[in-house]
């Protein structure tokens, strides 16, 4: 069930919505691809609550600032199909995440194991080899992607 997002940004260094229209592709592209992977949009859609900032104050400031945003999502909804289609990213996170196909980790996910259990069975283990998470590679095939 998706319904209508809003779209507008925050700051990163705020760390709370400052309602500023998008301008990441790398934002777009991410949220896109959620939206794709959800089947898309049912009803609804995109909603901008931004306003004019402090330096752009004129009505045509607020028109061009709807058009940069919807044209970041339009490019940001091409990549994200692109990298789905791509599938080197969804073939990365499928192994990373395999041990969660397993029988005891269906097993708690649907709330057949409690934690206790869910401990003894951590100790039982022998020591687990730490794996890279590969950021890095995950970064580099969006770059690859999203900037040509």
């Amino acid at each position: 069930m998706l319904g209508s997002i809003d779209a507008n940004r925050g700051d990163p260094q705020n760390g709370w919505d400052t309602d500023q229209f998008p301008s990441s592709i790398y934002e777009t592209t991410l949220a896109m691809m959620a939206v794709l992977k959800m089947g898309g949009f049912k009803t609804g859609g995109l909603n901008f609550d931004a306003k004019r900032r402090r330096n752009s104050t004129d009505s045509q400031d607020i028109f061009i600032a709807h058009i940069g945003g919807m044209d970041m999502f339009a490019l940001g909804l091409e990549k994200a199909a692109a990298i789905i289609q791509d599938g080197r990213i969804s073939a990365m996170l499928a192994e990373r995440y395999s041990s969660f196909k397993g029988e005891k980790a269906q097993d708690f996910m649907q709330g057949k194991m409690d934690m206790e259990t869910l401990a003894g069975l951590a100790v039982s283990y022998e020591k687990l080899k730490v794996e890279s998470g590969k950021q890095e590679l995950y970064e580099n095939i969006l770059n690859e992607i999203i900037l040509g």
